[in-house]
């Protein structure tokens, strides 16, 4: 500069001034260098403090106290410091997007399932998640609550499920259409969407089960109707004697006659057409059997006929068909009402039949007993009966039995009286056997027996006077007129229509005064209805004419 200065001929004021400038200049060079590296530290330092503060605001949100690789010594330079801090601050700011990324997961499926529950269209655009508080405890929280909602959820879709499922076994018993029943409560319920997308909300399970209440309602009522028209389906069958054939085209009405609403699960069992079906059949039965209930009736009339029949009980069948006849062709009976009351006389004559039975069986004994009775007495009276004919073992081993037989008539007699005695009084009514008085004719059957013995014994008294006569005749002065033969007064047992099996037999009337029958009531009194004539024994003319005649007493009843 001085070579140039002393070239161009500065003066020494201008050289002063020039290097004063200079130096200035150099001093403003520096300043600026200084401030920039002052400026540049102060940087540096924020930078640090903001990294500290920043790794103690990590720390805090993810809920660390301390954590591995944060250097422990503050010594050495600044960038030497942030150096050491920042591998830190990158592993924790990775670890806190980690964390809120786990925080969005569990939070969109908390607002995704209670979306679900609530029934709300699902909103997890709009989801934030709060970064400052990002620690595991928090993130353990959400998670609880996560599986609790997960829980709820899956419990609600069993339920959804179980409903779905009574509502479609609902509808296959009644009948109905079950995709439009079960989408009409929503319409994800369909078999075509998958489990998971099915509605779980609150509205969707209680819309479920009302359906259900009402599905189930209508069963029971439905079920009702149909056993209602199967009870008159059987009671219609029954009246007409419906064959098997036609009875088995509605067994599926019939087979739930007595089922619970619960035990009713086959698919269309109680469906509105099988309903309708069956109202028909019972409306086609119930004209059928206006048109034939005088063939009903008669076919009632014939077992109750038969019944009294068997049981020996005297009815006017005539009358009663007349009035039956009389009642269907006035119109003013209800069919039922006449049927029903038809069965109640039946009941009544069964309960009658009962209790006569035991009565009738010993009755049947002692006519068998008689019957042998009046075939030995025959027997006795054949003289040829011990020549060696053929079959004539047989005959005396026949008599031998009936020998026995008739020596067991008197006891057979005495309980057979004792057992009316007590029916009568218990039912304060006569025992009659075929509109016979019981008694009388057992009275009457003792009287006859008495007859015959008196008989033997009178003949055999002349049998000795007649061998006496012919040892001393001069005794006994002139011959008297034979006797009459023994056997020709027979003690015959009563038959089913009230005689028996003698020959020219007639029916005797007899009364109180001429029997001494000793039938009461309850009261002791006599029963006057024993005066009327009866018609129950049959006896020869001179068998009737020689008890007439005798003078011995009649004996009373035994």
């Amino acid at each position: 500069m001085q070579q140039i200065w002393d070239e161009v001929g500065e003066t020494d004021d201008e050289r002063d001034k020039m290097l004063l400038q200079i130096d200035q200049e150099c001093l403003d060079v520096y300043k600026r260098k200084v401030d920039h590296a002052v400026k540049s530290r102060a940087h540096l330092l924020q930078a640090l403090a903001d990294a500290k503060v920043e790794l103690s605001r990590l720390l805090s949100a993810l809920g660390e106290k301390t954590y591995v690789g944060i250097p422990e010594k503050t010594s050495g330079t600044i960038k030497e410091q942030l150096a050491a801090i920042a591998p830190t601050l990158e592993k924790l700011w990775k670890q806190k997007d980690d964390r809120i990324k786990d925080f969005f997961d569990v939070q969109s499926q908390i607002q995704k399932i209670s979306s679900e529950i609530a029934g709300y269209s699902e909103q997890v655009e709009s989801l934030t998640v709060d970064e400052s508080d990002l620690s595991v405890k928090k993130l353990d929280e959400f998670h609880v609550q996560l599986q609790e909602l997960q829980k709820e959820k899956s419990d609600r879709l069993h339920k959804v499920l179980d409903l779905v499922s009574t509502v479609h076994d609902l509808c296959a018993v009644l009948g109905m259409d079950f995709f439009s029943t079960v989408t009409e409560v929503h319409p994800s319920l369909d078999d075509s969407t998958g489990v998971q997308s099915k509605s779980i909300s609150n509205d969707t399970l209680s819309n479920l089960a009302n359906t259900v209440l009402v599905l189930k309602e209508d069963k029971k009522q439905r079920l009702l109707k149909l056993q209602e028209l199967a009870t008159q389906l059987i009671d219609l069958w029954n009246l007409m004697d419906t064959p098997e054939e036609e009875r088995s085209l509605f067994d599926h009405v019939t087979c739930n006659i007595s089922a619970s609403v619960d035990e009713v699960a086959i698919p269309g069992a109680l469906a509105l057409d099988l309903i309708e079906q069956a109202e028909v059949e019972v409306e086609r039965l119930d004209q059928l059997k206006a048109s034939k209930m005088k063939e009903i009736s008669f076919k009632r009339q014939a077992e109750l006929e038969d019944i009294y029949a068997r049981a020996h009980v005297e009815i006017d069948t005539e009358a009663a068909r007349e009035k039956i006849m009389g009642l269907i062709d006035s119109g003013n009976v209800d069919p039922a009402e006449l049927l029903a009351d038809m069965d109640n006389q039946i009941v009544i004559a069964k309960e009658e039949a009962h209790s006569r039975k035991e009565i009738l069986e010993k009755v049947e004994k002692w006519m068998a007993a008689c019957e042998e009775e009046s075939w030995l007495e025959d027997y006795n009276r054949d003289d040829n009966r011990y020549n060696a004919s053929r079959g004539a073992h047989l005959n005396l081993k026949r008599a031998e039995k009936a020998r026995i037989l008739v020596n067991k008539i008197p006891a057979l007699v005495d309980s057979l009286v004792a057992k009316t005695r007590a029916w009568e009084q218990e039912r304060d009514t006569t025992f009659t056997y075929d509109g016979v008085p019981l008694l009388a004719m057992l009275d009457e059957y003792m009287m006859l027996r008495h007859d015959r013995e008196e008989e033997k014994r009178r003949l055999r008294d002349q049998k000795k006077f007649h061998e006496q006569m012919s040892k001393d005749p001069e005794v006994f002065g002139s011959t008297p007129s034979p006797a009459r033969p023994l056997g020709s007064k027979k003690v015959t047992g009563p038959r089913a229509n009230g005689s028996a099996n003698g020959p020219a037999s007639r029916r005797l009337s007899l009364n109180s005064h001429q029997n001494g029958s000793r039938s009461t009531s309850k009261d002791g009194k006599k029963d006057a209805r024993l005066s009327a004539p009866v018609n129950y024994v049959a006896m020869t003319k001179d068998d009737a004419a020689s008890h007439i005649s005798g003078t011995e007493p009649i004996p009373s009843t035994p």
